[in-house]
């Protein structure tokens, strides 16, 4: 009873300023096991969606200071997730990367080490999950998510267990992929509109360098069931998933920590 769950961030930003702060803190105890007689000054490199307002920046920035930070940079995630796959965000040609986390999916195409043009909505991981909450959602989710009705390799069903809301006698209930597709249609059709919507903006010579490149699909969303042929199909151009896609804007942040020099775009 004395155990109450919160969320330090919602919608990719935060939304509890205190929780935020003991959560960095918490990290930063994780990643430093010496004991020091004054609180250390960290050098910080954070991720934040590419449609962050100045409010939210700041709201990031200002946690990071309280929770020791003395230099704090900011990265735009796309760009995280575009270094962290191996990508090189300073070539003169365009690539495209479509990042979908928690809460935002962030779509942005990426030339000469800057954002070219962006996308940033609040539809992503979670909406999907709330999509599906009536069931054991993340569960299912992991077991049978699926961008598509038909795949060549489906999942078994997962069977839910619970109490019959009639009789409160205990029942198994089978979830099949095919039912998910249904449930998540809407939240994936909003991404595919953000992404139409990008390389609606994108200019003709960094155009041609994403359709011969392809698409890159990054953050915990990527690992969904046949999302890169349902957007390879929808879109006309190949959608690649990066090799660890959940960990891409993690790996991309302390790329940019340890080369900060390197990297002119970090937000200061």
């Amino acid at each position: 009873e004395n155990i109450r769950t919160i969320r330090p961030l919602r919608d990719g930003v935060i939304a509890d300023f205190y929780a935020a702060e003991q959560m960095i803190r918490g990290m930063v105890k994780m990643v430093s096991s010496k004991s020091h007689w004054f609180s250390p000054s960290l050098r910080m490199v954070i991720g934040i969606p590419s449609g962050s307002t100045e409010v939210e920046i700041r709201a990031v920035r200002d946690s990071s200071e309280h929770a020791g930070g003395r230099d704090v940079y900011m990265i735009y995630e796309p760009m995280a997730a575009a270094i962290g796959i191996g990508l090189d965000v300073q070539a003169p040609e365009g690539n495209m990367i479509v990042d979908i986390g928690g809460g935002t999916t962030e779509i942005a195409v990426i030339s000469l080490g800057g954002i070219v043009s962006n996308n940033s909505i609040r539809v992503a991981g979670d909406d999907l999950t709330n999509d599906i909450q009536e069931y054991t959602a993340e569960l299912i989710k992991i077991n049978v998510g699926s961008a598509l009705t038909e795949l060549d390799n489906p999942p078994e069903d997962y069977v839910v267990h619970g109490p019959n809301r009639m009789t409160a006698l205990p029942m198994e209930v089978p979830i099949s992929y095919q039912e998910i597709a249904h449930c998540i249609e809407k939240s994936i059709s909003k991404i595919e509109a953000a992404v139409l919507n990008a390389l609606e903006h994108t200019p003709p010579e960094l155009y041609a360098d994403i359709v011969r490149n392809g698409i890159w699909l990054a953050g915990g969303g990527a690992l969904l069931r046949g999302l890169d042929k349902r957007l390879t199909d929808k879109i006309g151009i190949p959608f690649h998933i990066a090799e660890d896609p959940l960990h891409a804007v993690a790996k991309g942040t302390g790329v940019a920590l340890k080369n900060i020099d390197q990297f002119s775009f970090l937000i200061r």
